[in-house]
Formats: C-alpha cells, structure tokens, sequence
C-alpha cells in the first residue's frame, strides 16, 4: 500500500495526476506541467515535499557527531538557524544520501533527509551514533508536513498567506531558517528560485496550502519540480549519484569540505575521479535528452543521468557523466534512436533565478 502525506486528499480533490513515487502517492501534475513550470519561474508555486524526511538530533555532542559523518563541516554552522547541504558518504566513499542540515542549539542539529533513502539513513546514523556518541537521540519527525513555496513571488505570498510570519522570516538570508511558532521556515529550495520550505504540524498542512492558494500560489506537481531542478543543475539521488559513485564524480566536491584534519566517514577512500558530471545543451533537433542514453565524446563514453527538454530555455539540457577531460564547450555526441546528435557540454546551472545562463 503506499504511503501518503497529510495533503493526500486535497491533492485529489484538486484533480491532481497522482504516481507511485518511490512508495509514496504524490501529485506529477494538476494540470499544464508546463504551465506549472512557468509559475515558479515568473511567479511563485508550491510542492509538497512532506514524503521526505525530518530528523531532529538532540543532546550534547551533536556537533562532533556530525562533524565526523557528513562530508561538509558542520563546524562552519555558528548562527542558529544556518544550514549548511552535504552528503551522508559510506564508508567506501559512496553516497548514501544527500541532505540539509540546519544548527539551531548545540544540543539541537535537524537533518532534512531523502524519502526514498529516509530509512537507511536512520539506520546508518542510529549505528553510528551507538559507536560515537551514544547519548545522542534520533527522531525521525513524522508528525510534520513540508511545503516548497517557490518562485520570485513566493516569499511575499508567504507573508500574505501567513500574517505575522514575514517579522520572524522577513530578514532571512539564503541557506537559513527561523522558527515561528510552531512552524520552521527555512530560506531553501530545489528550483534555482528563491522561496521558503516550510516544515509544519501535519494537522494544519491542509489549512495552510489553501491560505497559500488563496494568496495565488500555484499547486505544482513532481513534473515541474523536475524540470525545475534540472534547469537549476540539482542532483536527484538515485539518477546523478547513489552509493556506487563518489560526490566528487557527481558534482559535489563543493559540498565535501577536505580542508585541515578532520576526518569523516568516507574520507579515506575519496580519491581524483576519472569522471565528472557536467552539464549538456543539445545542438541538433530531432531528439529530447534522457537517462540513459549514451555519450560518445573524444575522451571515450559517458551517459546521461537525468535528461528532460527545458520549458525556460526550449532547448533539451541533460546532466551527464563523462570523462573528467572533457572540458565546457566541447562537442560530444549522444545517442538517441539510433542517431547522434550533437550536444555542447556546459557547466551548470543552465537557469538561475529565472534567467538563461547557457547560450
């Protein structure tokens, strides 16, 4: 049976196409995907994000804990508040995961997880507290919805749908949160917008997303939160990295802090990759970039891991892994149908803040 979050019913009562996502029943679209891409990047938009997962850790040594399992430096972390995205790494260097964690006390870190990983990263970080700091408490947060409102609107439909929240959330800065009542806003997103993801009692999701729509917000499904990501050079675990492939070879080195001597799990076995994941613009028409397909450059083959035609740019992009030689700018060939087509490789993002970053 699959899961639901606590929006299920009036995501069928508005007619959504609801899909098995991952084990979880979630909206793809309500409508036009398209229409609905187009609304977080002229406007503002909302997701619901409630399948993935919060984890609040709590007691003394949270700090040093995570310190020595993320690959970022929570240690960077001064202002409560602040977050800081990283990746939980196996001990072989693998990604297991990759989160936001934010600092609000010293006793007090929360982790936003992956719902289609939320349960081994429990497991993992449970064994490895037991081992490390056993005084520490991990609590999966399932009493909580989360809605992504995003778009350059978003923060002022926030305000108006939620009154008084703009005293405690108005002078955020990017990658930070701030607790209102019972409600945790932080200054995050997955679309390359600016926004709020709001974590939130379960039973007052509903109440909220039709105050948001209300405000003129528009309900968005799984479709356009991918093409979104996509344009904004977001990893999606699962498809651009897993437990198999280095985040050095995934595009996020950024997020893997090497400096001085602290040591984290993985550490030891991270290592110069052969391969990177870059961005693709294809040249030629006739085709539409996709998982999977593979491309042939100078430097031998790579492949495409999340692929999609983007609605900002009318031009299909991809990410794909390919030999850590290839450099932007060059020209590879990707195999669609039997064909290659051309494709010029180009550093993500594709699209920020609504604007083309690639020509």
């Amino acid at each position: 049976m699959l899961k639901t979050t606590p929006l299920n019913a009036a995501h069928r009562a508005s007619g959504a196409r609801m899909v098995d996502f991952g084990g979880w029943d979630m909206p793809v679209n309500y409508g036009s995907q398209i229409d609905e891409h187009h609304a977080v990047r002229r406007d503002a938009g909302m997701f619901d994000v409630s399948h993935m997962c919060v984890v609040d850790i709590t007691g003394a040594g949270g700090r040093e804990f995570l310190r020595a399992v993320l690959a970022n430096n929570v240690g960077k972390l001064a202002v409560p508040g602040k977050a800081l995205y990283t990746c939980l790494l196996r001990d072989d260097g693998g990604v297991l995961d990759d989160l936001i964690v934010y600092f609000l006390r010293e006793d007090f870190f929360r982790l936003v997880v992956n719902a289609g990983t939320a349960d081994k990263d429990l497991a993992w970080l449970v064994r490895l507290a037991a081992q490390r700091a056993p005084a520490l408490t991990i609590t999966p947060r399932r009493d909580v919805a989360i809605i992504a409102v995003q778009g350059p609107n978003a923060r002022a439909k926030v305000w108006q749908a939620l009154p008084g929240s703009e005293a405690a959330t108005g002078a955020l800065k990017p990658f930070s949160a701030a607790t209102w009542g019972d409600f945790f806003i932080a200054r995050t997103g997955y679309t390359g917008e600016d926004g709020f993801e709001i974590v939130l009692p379960a039973a007052r999701a509903e109440e909220v997303w039709r105050a948001l729509i209300a405000a003129g917000v528009t309900p968005c499904g799984l479709g356009a939160r991918d093409t979104l990501r996509l344009e904004a050079g977001m990893n999606l675990y699962g498809q651009d990295m897993d437990e198999t492939v280095s985040p050095l070879a995934s595009g996020l080195g950024w997020t893997v802090d090497l400096e001085g001597d602290r040591d984290f799990v993985g550490k030891a076995a991270l290592a110069t990759p052969t391969q990177q994941l870059t961005g693709l613009l294809l040249q030629d028409g006739g085709g539409v970039l996709r998982a999977h397909q593979q491309v042939r450059t100078d430097a031998g083959d790579g492949e495409i891991t999340s692929g999609t035609f983007s609605p900002t740019l009318g031009k299909s992009i991809a990410l794909a892994r390919l030999p850590a030689t290839v450099a932007a700018g060059d020209t590879v060939r990707v195999v669609i149908r039997d064909k290659e087509l051309k494709a010029r490789v180009v550093k993500p993002p594709f699209v920020r803040h609504g604007k083309s970053l690639v020509s």
